[in-house]
């Protein structure tokens, strides 16, 4: 399948979880992607080298997107590679689990600045480029702790329901180039932060979803692979992809 021929993708936080799914997505149907990691170089390697095994067209740029200059670097090294920017998937994000009382500042600025701030960053740095282009893609991951709450994830939930706001933002702005913007809002995918729950907490989860398993991140990835290829009349929205945890 090759829906994504001579389409140029970044996907920030690409090395593990949802990155990586939506990476691996997007090169199965022909994109060059870029692959970005912050420190878990071994697993971006591995990735990048599996991409390669296939005769898929990959690199992988380390860039900390809470910092601007790093995603002005990261939009940069891209554009010279490949020409170009069609794609941007807003994935990286990072938890500091605390309760309100005891979190500190360091951990909630660490959270909003890695989780949200970065996609105003890398989204600035891409627009110009999209814009020489006719167009863009920009999907942007955001939770279903942004839509419900969490205990102890007030940081983590406040950048992920900034995410959605930004992204309808987003979207109204950058209509008249033909960029789309869009917010995914998964529930409890099986990733690290699923399986390393303790067993008793995985089943009282399980039993607040009505289809009563965890997603898996390819089905998360399938639907970010839709919003940048067949959903060019979508912008704006936020796609729940909970198995009916929350509905809206």
């Amino acid at each position: 399948m090759s829906c994504l021929t001579d389409k140029v993708a970044i996907v920030t936080g690409s090395s593990r979880g949802l990155g990586r799914a939506c990476a691996r997505e997007l090169a199965d149907h022909g994109g060059k992607v870029v692959l970005n990691y912050y420190t878990n170089q071994e697993s971006a390697d591995e990735l990048l080298a599996e991409m390669t095994g296939k005769g898929q067209e990959a690199i992988v740029v380390q860039a900390g997107v809470a910092h601007p200059d790093e995603c002005n670097r990261l939009i940069e090294e891209t554009v010279k590679r490949f020409g170009g920017l069609d794609i941007l998937v807003n994935n990286a994000g990072v938890n500091r689990d605390r309760t309100i009382r005891r979190m500190s500042v360091d951990e909630w600025n660490e959270v909003i600045a890695t989780d949200l701030s970065s996609i105003f960053h890398c989204t600035y740095a891409a627009v110009p480029h999209m814009i020489e282009r006719g167009g863009g893609r920009i999907v942007n991951m955001s939770s279903i702790v942004g839509q419900m709450g969490n205990l102890g994830q007030s940081n983590y939930a406040a950048a992920k329901a900034g995410i959605v706001g930004f992204s309808k933002s987003a979207a109204q702005e950058l209509a008249k180039f033909n960029i789309t913007v869009n917010a995914l809002c998964p529930g409890f995918i099986e990733t690290e932060m699923v399986t390393n729950l303790t067993e008793d907490v995985q089943k009282a989860l399980l039993a607040k979803i009505p289809l009563g398993r965890f997603g898996r991140p390819e089905e998360v990835a399938r639907i970010c692979r839709f919003l940048v290829t067949e959903g060019e009349y979508i912008t704006g929205a936020q796609v729940n992809i909970n198995g009916g945890m929350y509905m809206q």
